[in-house]
């Protein structure tokens, strides 16, 4: 079954980084991502500072009204990126699938990149389920000793 036609992206508010920010709090999902949570003050400073940029898209995810993630993309390097972050109370929904597909036709530089980690199958599943091709053979390790997967979007 299709969830697209109850998820929808929209511009970012004010009102949103607090639901975001408890997002990103979530050991569950910081542990999946293989980021940490940011303190208060530095999750805030670091939205206003990406919002004030014009290069970033950033784009809210609802699902049936409420905000379920965020979804964003920015020049990096030679690249441009994205990533996104779904609360955990609306994984496994279809949401994120849904709300890459309707933010690659918004954004429609390629190719697109997206790092993942290798042990987030989920987040593999849904660039894998929106044409993104996995471009190396082996992960990379950063610095941070965690294991990433490079994906891309092509033409």
């Amino acid at each position: 079954m299709s969830h697209s036609f109850r998820v929808a992206l929209r511009e970012v508010s004010d009102a949103d980084l607090p639901i975001f920010f408890a997002h990103q709090r979530d050991p569950e999902s910081t542990r999946m991502a293989a980021f940490p949570a940011r303190e208060h003050d530095a999750f805030f400073a670091h939205w206003a500072k990406i919002r004030r940029d014009p290069a970033n898209i950033i784009r809210t995810i609802v699902f049936e009204g409420q905000v379920a993630g965020y979804i964003g993309s920015w020049p990096a390097d030679d690249k441009r990126l994205l990533a996104y972050w779904i609360g955990r109370e609306f994984w496994g929904r279809g949401i994120a699938t849904a709300a890459l597909a309707a933010f690659v036709l918004e954004v429609t530089h390629r190719p697109l990149h997206a790092f993942v980690v290798k042990h987030n199958v989920g987040s593999i599943r849904v660039l894998q389920k929106c044409r993104f091709i996995q471009q190396d053979s082996a992960p990379t390790v950063g610095e941070d000793g965690v294991e990433e997967l490079l994906f891309a979007l092509p033409q």
